[in-house]
């Protein structure tokens, strides 16, 4: 069946297509008196994009930007806990040494 005899038909349309439009003929007019038109949209097919165009550059330089604009709020702490941990650790062992236990014996 060919495109013209569909149109001539009356049967029902497509919404968007050859002047049949949701808010004139199906729900009445909705304060449009005009049909829409000239509503362009544009499209790329699937095999013209690059849809990676670009993203291992901006994933290292904006990994690097956001790692040294919040480094300086994670590692102080990090390197405090790890360096008291480190003593209580050493402080710990010396404690529970021959020397340790003959330093603080009771």
């Amino acid at each position: 069946m060919r495109s013209t005899q569909i149109l001539r038909s009356g049967g029902e349309l497509p919404i968007g297509k050859y002047g049949h439009y949701l808010n004139k003929d199906l729900w009445g007019h909705l304060g449009c008196v005009l049909p829409q038109k000239g509503i362009i949209t544009y499209g790329v097919s699937a095999n013209r994009q690059n849809v990676l165009a670009g993203a291992g550059h901006d994933a290292v330089f904006n990994t690097w930007r956001r790692f040294h604009t919040q480094v300086f709020y994670w590692a102080p702490p990090l390197l405090a806990a790890y360096y008291a941990m480190d003593w209580a650790i050493k402080r710990n062992e010396y404690l529970n040494s021959k020397a340790g236990r003959a330093e603080f014996k009771e």
